[in-house]
């Protein structure tokens, strides 16, 4: 893994780090699973975020949102299995 990979890495970690509070409230977590070539970030919701109606939502509206604030030139986060 290339130092950029590893730094973007790191940064994208701090990111969910912020918002990891606000889903543990609720019951569930987030984990950073990779981030491809083309900078989109791949991530697993868990516990009670693994299946909720309104992860999507949480995904898009708020994790993706404080992650590309943060690391701008990531391009999309998406949720894996």
């Amino acid at each position: 893994m290339g130092e950029n990979k590893l730094q973007l890495m790191q940064q994208v970690e701090a990111a969910l780090e912020e918002i990891r509070p606000y889903l543990k409230g609720d019951g569930g977590d987030i984990s950073l699973i990779e981030i491809t070539d083309d900078n989109i970030v791949k991530v697993k919701l868990e516990g009670s975020c693994d299946g909720c109606p309104l992860s999507m939502q949480t995904l898009k509206g708020g994790v993706e949102m404080v992650v590309k604030k943060s690391v701008p030139q990531i391009t999309e986060v998406i949720a894996v299995d």
